[in-house]
């Protein structure tokens, strides 16, 4: 490829950190391109909350006011489609679209975010997203007071504790037997959250409305909200392909506090590479690795006489 059609940066991922990204690379008049797919994790989300300025927000609303935002920089150019692969190659990257058109880029930023393993319960996914939630930050005010559920993953312990700062009334459904320490389980006991051990049948309610939670011995606890745990992992094979390391916690990308990952020119922001998975917090740590890419690329060119 010419110089003229090498890119500064491709973003891979154009949900919060990736159009956050490109903003503020944007402003730096840096040629970007954001690749995103238009499927966001939190589409099924009636809104989404604790982002000031957009408490309140629906995520299609959120992201609308993004893009039309953009529009104005004539540097970045938004395309709706799939990156399938990416390589490095004397210091720059090829990302090969699933049309098998290529792009090349000095550097690469992956905001490809990651997948909720979703309970699978017989009703689930009309309540999700309105009645039934993976987040107490997002959701737990609306919720408040009510009668809880709480169910699914490694971590439905931890998250049975945590949502008693928003209700007294909380049952752990661990859908068989619990698995956790003496000390969450200890923890519970003062907090008065209630276990359930018993299979879960499925959940029942009126349209999106949760109303309780059915076993499968028939019993039925009534309950007006879900919240769950869910397992996660990449949405993208890219950060593996590109031979970048994964935190063992969590699974995500393992970065350095400029969003730079183990292989040099690669950066990651947002739900790839964070565990504070708040849209908010996406959108500030693009920003933060949109400044290093580009304070990187300053560096780069002034090093060869070219700024």
């Amino acid at each position: 490829m010419s110089q003229s059609n090498l890119l500064d940066v491709v973003i891979v991922g154009g949900g919060p950190a990736g159009l956050s990204a490109a903003l503020v690379l944007g402003r730096c008049l840096r040629r970007v391109v954001v690749c995103d797919t238009g499927a966001p994790r939190n589409a099924p989300a009636r809104v989404f909350n604790g982002f000031l300025s957009r408490d309140g927000s629906t995520p299609a609303e959120f992201l609308q006011i993004c893009r039309e935002q953009l529009v104005r920089y004539e540097t970045i150019e938004l395309r709706k489609v799939r990156v399938t692969a990416a390589l490095r190659n004397d210091g720059i990257f090829t990302v090969t679209l699933e049309s098998g058109e290529t792009m090349e880029s000095r550097l690469l930023l992956l905001a490809t975010g990651v997948v909720d393993e979703l309970p699978e319960l017989k009703g689930f996914q009309r309540f999700y997203g309105k009645t039934a939630h993976s987040c107490p930050y997002c959701d737990g005010w609306e919720h408040r007071g009510q009668p809880m559920a709480v169910t699914g993953g490694n971590q439905e312990a931890d998250l049975a504790i945590e949502l008693l700062l928003w209700s007294k009334d909380l049952v752990l459904c661990s859908n068989g037997p619990l698995k956790c320490d003496a000390k969450a389980r200890k923890q519970m006991e003062k907090g008065g959250i209630r276990v359930i051990e018993t299979p879960i049948a499925g959940l029942e309610g009126e349209g999106d409305e949760l109303a309780g939670v059915r076993f499968t011995d028939g019993a039925l606890l009534p309950r007006s909200v879900l919240f769950f745990s869910p397992d996660q992992h990449q949405k993208s094979p890219l950060a593996k392909q590109l031979g970048c390391e994964f935190c063992k916690e969590d699974g995500c990308i393992q970065c350095d506090e400029k969003a730079a990952t183990c292989i040099p020119g690669l950066y990651a922001a947002g739900n790839a590479s964070r565990g504070v998975q708040l849209v908010i917090a996406a959108a500030a740590e693009g920003t933060l690795a949109a400044v290093a890419m580009n304070n990187a690329l300053v560096e780069a060119d002034a090093e060869k006489g070219e700024l």
